[in-house]
Formats: structure tokens, sequence, C-alpha cells
């Protein structure tokens, strides 16, 4: 059982580290490479390896979570609180990587560089609405990985 524990933290911490640290990598992208498109380019390319990595991190949660209360309550806790967290925060990142980015890369792709655009222009309002989405959607999976931590911290106590 003392596996099951190390696997959901694992998981938890892999998670939240990378989320943690995403916003480090993206500041430095923008802050050293020579022009914003292409910072925009690693950024974009960082946050899909972080939001799989969130996605196998919240297998390996689940499955830990869920065959841990089986052994040793003789219950799989689908419910509980922590695995209820997970799945939220599982599909806030879904939606992320499958509705926001998809849309973001579409209007990158249709009008070049971004901030060629006039600041006025539909598109260009557009992409900055998905960039606050994503930006607030990344925050709700740290919160929600924040209370999962506790939750997660307290039960092994």
């Amino acid at each position: 059982m003392s596996f099951l524990r190390f696997l959901m933290l694992l998981a938890l911490i892999v998670w939240l580290g990378g989320v943690i640290f995403f916003p480090v990598v993206a500041q430095t992208a923008f802050s050293v490479l020579p022009t914003r498109h292409l910072a925009g380019s690693v950024v974009g390319r960082s946050l899909g390896i972080l939001h799989w990595m969130g996605v196998i991190s919240a297998v390996v949660f689940l499955a830990s979570s869920l065959l841990l209360s089986r052994l040793s309550s003789g219950e799989a806790h689908w419910f509980a609180a922590r695995n209820v967290l997970i799945c939220m925060m599982l599909l806030l990142v879904l939606i992320s990587q499958f509705g926001i980015i998809p849309r973001m890369d579409a209007i990158r792709a249709s009008i070049g560089e971004i901030d060629a655009a006039p600041v006025d222009s539909p598109a260009r309002l557009q992409f900055d609405g998905l960039h606050h989405w994503s930006t607030r959607i990344e925050g709700g999976v740290l919160l929600l990985g924040l209370a999962v931590a506790y939750l997660t911290a307290r039960s092994l106590t």
C-alpha cells in the first residue's frame, strides 16, 4: 500500500510541479528568444507537453487512489473528494488541450504574427480572449491540485 501512496504523491508532484514551473518557462521564453512569435511557439509546445503530463498523472493518481481504497476498505471510493478534484483537473486540461489550444493555433496560423495584427482586429481579440481563458484554466488546475495535495496529505496521517 505504501507503493500506491507513493504513486499518488509522485503523480501529484509531477503535475503540480509542472504547473508551477510553466510560468517560469513562459517568461524565460519571452525574455530570451528573439521574437515573440518564436517564444509563443515554444510556450505552446511546452503547454502541450504539460497537458499530457497532467493526463498521465491523473490516470496514475486515480488508478492508485482507487486501488488503495479498494485494498484498505474493500471498496473503491470513486467519489472521494481527492478523486473528484483530480477528475475536475483532468477535465480542465482536456478543455484547454482540445478546445482552446487548437483554436489559438488556428488563429495564429491564419494571421501569422499575433503582435503584427491590429489590437482591435477580431482575430487578435479572439486570440487574446482564448489566451485569458487558457491562463484561467491553468490557475484553476493549480488551485484544485493544491486542494488535492492537502486532502492527500491529510489522509496519510
